[in-house]
C-alpha cells in the first residue's frame, strides 16, 4: 500500500454485498424484537444509532471472497452487529459520554442501569441466534472475541499511571478492544473455506482493526465535532492516552510534560488545557508517528489477500483498508 491511500468511501466497499446488508438491518429487528416496552422503545433508538455496518461487511464480503454461499452468514452478519452494539452501549456507560455519532447515548437517554440492562440483552441476544443457527464453531470465535474486548476494557481502567502508558500496553488494548471483533468477523465469513483462506482473512481483520483504532485515536485529535459526532479532544477529556500521546511523551521536554500530567490530574480538563496537549503532541510529531503506524499495519492487512482468488469481492475487502484509513468521520 502507497503511502498516499486513494479515498475509498463504504458505499464502495459495501457495492459487492450491498444487498445482503439490507437483509441484515431486517435480521437485526428480527432478533432484538421484545414484547417489553422499555426494551422496544430502546431498540428502536439503538437501530437509529447502528451506523455503518462496517464489521458486517467485512463478514460478508469475507465470505464471498473465500468463494462461499451460505444464507446463514446475513444472520452471522447481524449477530456481530449485535455484539458491537453492546459494547457501544456499556462503553458509553463506562465512559458517561452523551453523544455517540450525533445521537444521544442510551445512558444519556434513559439511564446507566438502562444502559447495562441492554448491553447485557443484545449480548444473550446474539447468543440465542448462535445458538439456534447451530454453528458450534461461530460460536466458539465471538465467544471468544467477546471475552477478549471485555478484558481489554478491564485492562484499559486498571492504567493508573498514565504517563507510564507505553506502545506495547496500547497494541493489546486495540487488538482486545477493536481488532479482535473485525478478526472475528472476517474469520466467522470464512469458517467453512479452506484453512489458508480463514486464518489470512483472521490476521488481515486483525491487522485492518489495529490501522481502524489507530485512525479513530488520529481523529480525536485532528477533527471538530461537527464531522466525528462527538467532542474534539474526547480522549483526553476522558484521560485515555492513545497512540499520538504515547509517541510525542517520548519527545516532549520537561514543560510539555508537566502540562500533559496536568491534564491527566484535572477532574474536568479545560478546552484551553486540551488544545495545548494536542498541539504539543502535534509539534511533537505524534500525529505523523501514529499515522505512519496505521499505514504499516494496511500494508501488512493488505499482503493478506494475496491468497485469495481475484473477485470483486476482494477487491472491495482491499478498498476497506483505504477506507479505515483515509476516512474523516
Amino acid at each position: 500500500m502507497s503511502q498516499q491511500v486513494a479515498r475509498v468511501s463504504l458505499r464502495d466497499v459495501q457495492l459487492p454485498v450491498a444487498g445482503e446488508l439490507e437483509q441484515v438491518v431486517l435480521e437485526l429487528r428480527r432478533v432484538i424484537a421484545a414484547d417489553f416496552p422499555i426494551v422496544s422503545e430502546v431498540n428502536d433508538h439503538l437501530l437509529h444509532m447502528k451506523g455503518k455496518l462496517f464489521r458486517p461487511t467485512l463478514l460478508l464480503l469475507s465470505h464471498q471472497a473465500a468463494g462461499l454461499k451460505d444464507p446463514r452468514a446475513v444472520t452471522l452478519a447481524a449477530v456481530v452487529e449485535l455484539i458491537h452494539l453492546a459494547t457501544l452501549v456499556h462503553d458509553d456507560s463506562v465512559d458517561h459520554s452523551v453523544l455517540r455519532r450525533g445521537l444521544p447515548t442510551i445512558n444519556a437517554l434513559f439511564s446507566h442501569q438502562i444502559a447495562v440492562i441492554m448491553g447485557d440483552y443484545l449480548y444473550s441476544r446474539a447468543i440465542i441466534e448462535l445458538v439456534r443457527l447451530e454453528d458450534h464453531e461461530a460460536l466458539r470465535v465471538l465467544a471468544r472475541v467477546t471475552n477478549e474486548m471485555t478484558v481489554g476494557e478491564m485492562r484499559q481502567l486498571e492504567a493508573h499511571d498514565k504517563l507510564a502508558y507505553g506502545e506495547r500496553a496500547y497494541d493489546e488494548l486495540i487488538r482486545a478492544k477493536t481488532a479482535s471483533l473485525l478478526s472475528g468477523a472476517c474469520e466467522v465469513g470464512a469458517l467453512t473455506a479452506p484453512p489458508a483462506f480463514r486464518h489470512a482473512l483472521a490476521r488481515f481483520g486483525m491487522l485492518l482493526g489495529m490501522a481502524f483504532q489507530i485512525t479513530d485515536d488520529l481523529l480525536d485529535y485532528t477533527q471538530p465535532e461537527a464531522v466525528t459526532g462527538k467532542p474534539s479532544g474526547l480522549d483526553l477529556r476522558e484521560h485515555k492516552v492513545t497512540l499520538p500521546l504515547i509517541a510525542a511523551l517520548a519527545r516532549v521536554s520537561a514543560d510539555g510534560r508537566r502540562v500533559i500530567a496536568e491534564l491527566m490530574e484535572a477532574a474536568e480538563p479545560g478546552d484551553d488545557l486540551v488544545s495545548e496537549v494536542i498541539r504539543l503532541v502535534e509539534s511533537a510529531g505524534g500525529l505523523e508517528t501514529a499515522r505512519q503506524r496505521a499505514l504499516d499495519l494496511a500494508q501488512q492487512a493488505e499482503a493478506e489477500l494475496d491468497v485469495l482468488p481475484p473477485s470483486p469481492a476482494r477487491d472491495a475487502l482491499q478498498g476497506s483498508i483505504a477506507y479505515a484509513v483515509e476516512r474523516r468521520s
